[in-house]
């Protein structure tokens, strides 16, 4: 379905998309120092505030709520864009600016979804419509971004505070054990706006699972596996008087054969590489480690623009390798 959105809809994409969310959290930024000199908070007038879309027509809202900044500290605010423009760039570079931009996008809308059902399912609790303004950030589109680059990228390490090294995957943890605190810890429309924020990074986790293993097809094709070699053993046992095909117990019982009833492999070496199921072959593979889709189902593969030749790599050779000319 992406793979046909894209030809369709790639032309429209934005490149580069993670700069103006950045340059966005830099005017809000701005926003935020004018009203600490000068006491006028433009930001009020930025919120995603469905009684004002609602009831006063301010439809900037549902754009303008994307400039309001992370955190107001400017140290932590510097660190903070710098490193999100990192991560954006990154899975840009590695998915392609289609799939980020829908990502980025998708999450917005998401967003803005959650926070309209939030006022009407608080409005319907309680007969009374209230501002929820403060359920709805910019945070957790940044904390989709980092969750996806985390399992993009589970062993790329980082360094915390610029000094303790620590691998992306257990910094999700820390983040996924942070979410579940603020989950129980708000109101029932602000759960809905969270979950609502976090919706794209869940589709894009569980759509790009690799649920191979647990398809009929496959739960079957091991059935019959298993079946053919329960009954080529018996086969052989029964024609011996031993279970072990007349040899002796310290012999290799398919040392002479083939158990499915064909020719012996040479050596006895595995029909596939990789411990892959027969007739299955890789359609990627990496040029540097030599790990295929079917021996490490988990791995992203791509080809290097920069290397003379058809040359694919893993994501952990991707960016590493030295390119051949």
């Amino acid at each position: 379905m992406l793979n046909k959105l894209e030809r369709t809809l790639g032309r429209y994409a934005i490149p580069h998309l993670i700069n103006y969310l950045i340059g966005g959290y830099v005017i809000g930024y701005l926003f935020y120092l004018m009203y600490m000199m000068t006491g006028r908070n433009i930001l009020s007038y930025l919120t995603l505030e469905p009684y004002f879309i609602i009831h006063n027509f301010q439809l900037w809202r549902l754009v303008s709520w994307v400039l309001i900044p992370e955190v107001q500290n400017p140290i932590f605010a510097v660190i903070m864009l710098f490193f999100y423009w990192q991560l954006g760039n990154m899975l840009e570079n590695t998915w392609g600016t289609f799939r980020f931009n829908l990502y980025i996008f998708g999450g917005i809308f998401l967003t803005i979804i959650g926070a309209f059902l939030s006022y009407f399912v608080y409005y319907m609790l309680t007969g009374q419509a209230s501002m929820i303004a403060g359920n709805i950030s910019t945070t957790y589109i940044n904390m989709s971004i980092f969750l996806a680059y985390a399992v993009t990228f589970p062993d790329m390490t980082v360094l915390l505070y610029f000094i303790i090294p620590v691998k992306m995957k257990w910094l999700a943890v820390l983040y996924g054990l942070w979410f579940v605190w603020v989950f129980f810890s708000i109101s029932i429309a602000g759960k809905i706006a969270l979950v609502m924020s976090l919706l794209n990074f869940l589709i894009f986790y569980f759509t790009t699972r690799n649920y191979h293993s647990m398809s009929p097809h496959e739960f079957k094709r091991k059935q019959d596996f298993r079946r053919k070699v329960n009954n080529a053993n018996r086969a052989r046992g029964g024609a011996s008087g031993n279970p072990f095909g007349g040899r002796s117990f310290g012999s290799n019982p398919f040392a002479g054969g083939n158990p499915f009833g064909g020719a012996s492999s040479t050596g006895g070496a595995n029909a596939s590489a990789g411990g892959a199921a027969p007739g299955q072959i890789a359609r990627h593979k990496c040029a540097i480690c030599g790990r295929t889709d079917i021996t490490n189902p988990e791995l992203e593969f791509r080809f290097c623009s920069k290397c003379n030749g058809n040359y694919e790599y893993c994501n952990d050779h991707l960016f590493t390798h030295t390119h051949v000319k």
